[in-house]
């Protein structure tokens, strides 16, 4: 029972792992990306019906790659260029990706998609540690995306603290107008951010697909691109923050099963609601002593 919770909890919490670590790197900008739910369905729907036609689970992941890319390119237009409101902005794309990706479901495998699932990626054991009893399967008996979410964590930790790029990535989150006095690019800066951001939900859209469901359904996302936004602000805006904060919420999905598996006399509605609900109380718990980048949110335009 522990193991399997055990292994259901990092499962559940890969996706929004690699979510908030691209959120991570675009609120350093000071770009807020509502359009993280969208670039997850999108990266989900376009990495399985990829997979599915080219029968090619490295082309699943590359479209679902380029997928989240294309929508966080169009948030960059918006909000980057056009000085569009953050919010509005990255609302629109959600609803707009979740009217795509549903006419394509529907127009190319009916309202049921019975067909419409594939072989999932296949787990890479690391010898004698996935042995370790409970924790061994769990941690050592993944697919690859498991382990590049581990390893990305104190990658991008390093990346925004440690190197020139970071530094010049958390000015234009915090004094845009100082950061273009100095000569750098605060566009460019959130472009790149918004691009990087772009592959890692698009890759955490192609775990739900590939990996975790082996198909697809409308809305497979479930509101974890808008737990991965909560996920960034309990982690402190901190890649190893951001690593527990997921397991947290992963845990709390698990839970929900759990639960349910135990056929109580409880509405299952309510065990379904247990990570939503979560996601309000930490907001409202640790949301208001939160510091985020002093930009954070605010459109930057040249005088």
């Amino acid at each position: 029972m522990l193991e399997a919770l055990l292994f259901s909890t990092v499962s559940m919490a890969t996706p929004i792992l690699l979510a908030a670590l691209g959120e991570l790197i675009v609120e350093r900008s000071g770009v807020l990306n509502i359009g993280i739910e969208g670039a997850m369905l999108t990266g989900a729907f376009f990495a399985l019906a990829a997979a599915f036609f080219m029968h090619s689970l490295f082309l699943g992941l590359l479209c679902g790659v380029m997928a989240g890319v294309a929508i966080n390119a169009l948030l960059a237009v918006m909000v980057v260029n056009l000085a569009v409101n953050q919010v509005v902005a990255g609302t629109a794309l959600d609803i707009l990706a979740l009217g795509v990706t549903g006419v394509f479901y529907r127009r190319l495998f009916g309202v049921t998609g019975r067909a419409f699932t594939i072989v999932p990626l296949p787990r890479i054991g690391l010898g004698p540690l996935a042995r370790i009893p409970i924790v061994g399967p769990a941690l050592f008996n993944r697919d690859a995306l498991v382990y590049l979410a581990m390893i990305l964590v104190p990658i991008v930790g390093w990346f925004i603290r440690r190197t020139r790029m970071g530094l010049k990535l958390r000015a234009a989150g915090e004094r845009p107008e100082a950061a273009d006095a100095l000569g750098l690019n605060v566009f460019a800066l959130r472009w790149g951010a918004l691009l990087a951001s772009g592959v890692l939900s698009g890759l955490a859209g192609a775990y739900l697909t590939l990996s975790y469901a082996d198909t697809f359904v409308e809305g497979i996302s479930a509101g974890r691109g808008f737990v991965a936004l909560a996920v960034v602000i309990l982690g402190r805006w901190n890649a190893w923050g951001l690593l527990a904060a997921s397991l947290l919420f992963g845990a709390a999905m698990s839970l929900q099963f759990a639960l349910q598996a135990l056929g109580t006399a409880i509405p299952y509605q309510l065990f379904l609601a247990l990570p939503y609900a979560l996601t309000v109380m930490v907001l409202a718990g640790v949301g208001g002593d939160a510091r985020p980048p002093s930009a954070l949110g605010e459109p930057y335009s040249r005088n």
